[in-house]
């Protein structure tokens, strides 16, 4: 036990378990009657959460969309927070950042499964490195426009994300950033096959 009693370890566990929380399938399942894990693409995301209510309540489709995108990329901040209020080092930082994706793609609370990271991922992004963040997004919403993909957008967008924070932070450690991209791409790995396929459906 003298292992939890570790600061450090004490915030990894912290963050894996904020990042656990399914915000999707709260929202969806009390206010949206429905469980969006039996519809749509099953996943917990705010994607899903927005496709498969739009069917039965558009307006309510948005609302609940929006704030399933915020409150998972929240998730990671709050983690984020509560870290450098306690005096965490850069390193523990960034680990309370990997923690937190690897909460929401792999929740205890859904004995394993989870979302897709990229809201949670961008959110822990947006608090270490902002401007990366930034261009991440930018490049998400200039390609869901033009292809009207989001597993597509999304890749693009957090190989942006991560691929500028070699050219703005050369000095810094990119190993974590890396380990979020690449858990965001496992996470995506049916839709990868489905965007060669070209069965990849896209958002109307």
């Amino acid at each position: 036990m003298e292992f939890l009693s570790n600061t450090n370890v004490q915030l990894y566990i912290m963050a894996y378990l904020i990042g656990s929380i399914p915000f999707g399938l709260l929202l969806a399942k009390y206010i949206g009657k429905v469980d969006i894990r039996k519809e749509g693409s099953g996943n917990i995301g705010a994607t899903n959460v927005l496709r498969v209510l739009k069917e039965k309540n558009p307006a309510l489709a948005k609302k609940l969309g929006g704030t399933t995108l915020a409150l998972d990329a929240l998730k990671g901040v709050v983690a984020l927070i509560i870290g450098h209020l306690l005096g965490a080092s850069e390193a523990t930082m960034w680990a309370i950042a990997v923690f937190a994706v690897i909460g929401h793609c792999f929740s205890i609370f859904l004995w394993g499964e989870g979302g897709k990271g990229v809201a949670t991922g961008l959110g822990v992004l947006m608090y270490m490195i902002p401007i990366c963040a930034l261009i991440g997004i930018a490049t998400w919403l200039l390609f869901a426009k033009v292809f009207k993909v989001v597993s597509l957008a999304s890749l693009i967008g957090v190989v942006a994300a991560v691929g500028s924070s070699f050219i703005l932070h050369p000095d810094m450690v990119h190993t974590p950033v890396v380990i979020i991209g690449l858990i965001i791409f496992y996470k995506h790995s049916e839709n990868i096959f489905r965007l060669f396929s070209g069965d990849e459906g896209k958002i109307a």
